[in-house]
């Protein structure tokens, strides 16, 4: 499914192809939080790289988020990155080399109407501040960190999938 994106000023705007255009996650962790806004709900789609075209990239920056060990007190710089409107700041995209094939949109950004997902994974909870008011219930199951099941997977278990 073809999916157009955009940030809040319109100076940058993007299409790309996904398999799946519902949502699956709220990420609670600290960089999605501060780099997203408020609870997090950052990347929660999977499209096809390959596909993405970008109006308006001089207008993207990228952010590469500082990960920090808490055993050994070290900081490196995450492969990952976080694509953003320089101008407005809008969350767009991460894109990350480890697996070179996918891109995730931030939901946020995507103008295409999308579908209500089946069920919100709620992951990254150890990093959620008390403030932030997760959603509970059966149709929001809770990880402390990352779920063992894959975006590619959770989608084909709700039948959401298309080649």
């Amino acid at each position: 499914m073809r999916l157009e994106g955009s940030c809040h000023c319109r100076a940058v705007q993007f299409t790309v192809e996904a398999h799946s255009p519902v949502p699956f996650m709220h990420c609670h962790c600290s960089i999605c939080r501060k780099t997203a806004g408020s609870g997090g709900y950052a990347i929660n789609l999977g499209a096809d790289a390959a596909t993405l075209t970008v109006s308006g990239q001089e207008h993207v920056a990228i952010y590469h988020a500082v990960m920090h060990d808490e055993a050994d007190q070290r900081a490196t710089r995450s492969p990952a990155g976080r694509h953003f409107c320089r101008l407005c700041g809008s969350a767009l995209w991460l894109w990350d080399p480890r697996w070179p094939e996918l891109v995730h949109p931030h939901a946020s950004a995507i103008d295409t109407p999308l579908p209500r997902p089946p069920e919100v994974v709620e992951m990254g909870l150890a990093w959620a501040p008390s403030w932030v008011d997760v959603p509970d219930g059966p149709r929001h199951p809770h990880f402390a960190e990352f779920p063992s099941e894959s975006l590619e997977e959770w989608h084909k278990r709700h039948g959401l999938w298309s080649e």
